[in-house]
């Protein structure tokens, strides 16, 4: 049976040189119209201790536009204009419900560049979209087609730091069948050496996109260092070094959705490890590798492509031993450096740390898919005792959100 799903569809366009000046204002105005708002709501809490919803930002910029110092609001679009006003109040939501820190001023220099569109903001027939405000249609590169039939509620228009022009159609009731159902199970250990290894014994290589760009990456920024501040000359060298960034990202992207992708459609239970990758990057010498290997992306496209495709992600707590278990014999080991990467039990079981720490989670994985979260599993010590009493932390695991 299939679902009904929100999936967005972003595609690269070019625009002529009058959208780009327009796209650009719009930019600039949405940019200012939040700070204003952000400012109005922070002065009114501060000093009368008075709360200002979107209600009453939405009548400030109606009288922001009648004054002269704000009238260039008039030359574009309202509805990007309205559309931020909204975002605003969902940042406040977030923030008076714990979820986020206090809503900060928009940067000219480093905040995304884009604009949100509704459906009275813009026209989308025949293959062709058409923003308000704009005499032609965006020259949109369908790299893939839309569903059949589908009707975009949101356009949301964008430039990034390597000054690619992007716009995303979200498409709502978009239909998403399930995959066929399948026995299959696999646990995945995540790591630098190797991406990925899975409980079958394949390890995926770590393809280092970073690296492989840094000596390109390190020239770009020596001669962004070298421009005058201020000059045409810095602001196309910092499009060199934007456009060497945003190469790594879209490769490491490419990479994780391959992979993940592949993942999902082969088995219908995928467990992995719950780890505090934010933490984990305090250790300066792993940092940016870890960034680089990008494990917080990977478990996030595997959360929600399962979700689309009738899957099960079982995610098993950061604290549960993986490496230190014998996945034979059911003996922990007391230490597990780093730098042990084959080690033999006393049952005489060889083991290669990352194909162990798989095999593992995924026993862990069926255990709580069969029993419920919570599970002990039953382990002993090399001294062939019980390691329940020993061993305080459970092999806790649930179903992701």
């Amino acid at each position: 049976m299939a679902t009904h799903v929100k999936r967005a569809y972003k595609y690269r366009f070019y625009p002529t040189d009058a959208q780009a000046a327009q796209l650009s204002r719009t930019f600039g105005c949405v940019r200012k119209v939040y700070n204003l708002a952000l400012a109005a709501r922070t002065e009114a809490w501060v000093f009368r201790s008075e709360r200002v919803n979107y209600n009453a930002t939405s009548a400030m910029l109606t009288a922001w536009k009648k004054t002269d110092e704000l009238a260039y609001l008039n030359d574009v679009s309202s509805v990007p204009l309205q559309q931020c006003l909204r975002h605003l109040q969902a940042a406040f939501a977030s923030f008076f419900a714990r979820r986020a820190n206090y809503p900060r001023f928009k940067s000219k220099k480093t905040s995304r560049r884009s604009a949100e569109y509704t459906t009275s903001g813009f026209r989308f027939r025949d293959g062709r979209l058409k923003l308000a405000k704009m005499a032609e249609p965006l020259d949109i590169v369908w790299s893939r087609p839309l569903p059949e039939g589908a009707e975009p509620s949101t356009v949301t228009v964008s430039q990034d730091a390597a000054g690619r022009w992007f716009v995303s159609l979200l498409v709502e009731g978009s239909s998403v069948k399930p995959l066929p159902p399948t026995k299959a199970a696999v646990g995945i250990d995540v790591g630098l050496t190797s991406l990925l290894t899975l409980s079958t014994g394949e390890k995926v290589t770590n393809p280092r996109h970073e690296r492989a760009d840094r000596a390109r990456l390190a020239l770009a920024q020596r001669r962004l260092a070298r421009k005058e501040k201020g000059s045409s000359n810095q602001a196309k060298a910092r499009r060199a070094v934007a456009k060497v960034h945003a190469r790594i990202a879209d490769r490491r992207q490419d990479h994780l959705h391959k992979l993940t992708t592949r993942l999902v459609r082969e088995n219908q239970t995928l467990v992995i490890e719950d780890l505090a990758v934010r933490n984990m990057l305090k250790n300066r010498a792993l940092a940016r590798a870890i960034s680089d290997a990008s494990w917080s992306a990977f478990r996030s496209m595997l959360e929600y492509k399962a979700a689309w495709y009738g899957r099960d992600v079982v995610v098993v707590d950061r604290f549960f031993p993986s490496s230190k278990l014998c996945s034979t014999c059911g003996a922990v080991r007391s230490n597990m450096p780093l730098s042990l990467r084959e080690w033999t039990c006393t049952c005489d079981a060889v083991h290669d740390r990352d194909v162990n720490g798989a095999k593992n989670l995924l026993a862990a994985g069926l255990a709580v898919t069969a029993c419920g979260a919570g599970v002990r599993l039953n382990r002993r010590t090399p001294d062939g005792r019980s390691a329940e009493k020993q061993e305080t932390r459970r092999a806790t695991a649930g179903p992701c959100l």
